[in-house]
């Protein structure tokens, strides 16, 4: 008969499928990696969207303002941090648990995936020529934060494999939700819509200029 086990506590076994009596995380079957590939998507995904918010923001304050590429790149980590900690702060929040108590235990679980993601992010943005210094009409400025955040983001991926399977990174988050959603987030899909949508209107800016 198979074994089950919990993803996040590989401790806990049973002849029969159901719940983990610690996180109440679905229990799959021992030895089974789609699991824990799922789940690193999914922290992946839930981490590069606090990053893709504060890179966006970065780039376009840095453009507005005039700023050179040095202020800019620290001014779009700062958010991107801000925002990836904020998104999975408010969640731990809303099981209970005090702002201090769950910033800390974010701090803890996604500060390596964020700075990984940030570290090849900008460095791809520093690479495409004219990237940093592209306008929001610009189809440039779209595609490169795409390219950036696309490549950033599988990258990041085997990082939180390799955590979650050592019960750490994301897992220290999952364990305070009974519920854990694998799926992408609907704020995924609006920043999606968001980065078609600007790319489709500086594509026709441009086409009529």
């Amino acid at each position: 008969m198979s074994k089950y086990t919990c993803p996040m506590h590989l401790d806990v076994a049973s002849d029969h499928p159901g719940n983990c009596p610690k996180c109440h995380m679905k229990l799959v079957r021992a030895n089974d990696k789609s699991s824990l590939n799922k789940m690193a998507i999914s922290a992946t995904l839930h981490c590069l969207t606090g990053c893709a918010i504060g890179e966006v923001l970065g780039l376009i304050v840095g453009t507005v303002l005039g700023w050179g590429n040095i202020e800019t790149v620290i001014l779009a980590t700062v958010l991107a941090f801000i925002f990836g900690f904020g998104l999975s702060t408010l969640p731990l929040m809303q099981t209970g648990l005090g702002f201090f108590a769950a910033l800390s235990i974010v701090a803890v679980a996604d500060t390596l995936s964020i700075a990984t993601m940030e570290i090849v992010d900008n460095l791809v943005m520093l690479i495409i020529p004219g990237a940093m210094d592209a306008r929001l009409i610009d189809p440039l400025f779209w595609l490169s934060m795409a390219l950036a955040l696309t490549v950033a983001y599988f990258v990041a991926l085997p990082v939180n494999r390799h955590l979650l399977a050592k019960g750490r990174g994301h897992a220290l988050t999952m364990k305070h939700h009974k519920n854990h959603n694998h799926g992408i987030s609907p704020l995924l899909f609006s920043l999606i819509g968001f980065f078609v949508g600007g790319l489709l209107v500086s594509l026709a800016i441009s086409l009529y200029k």
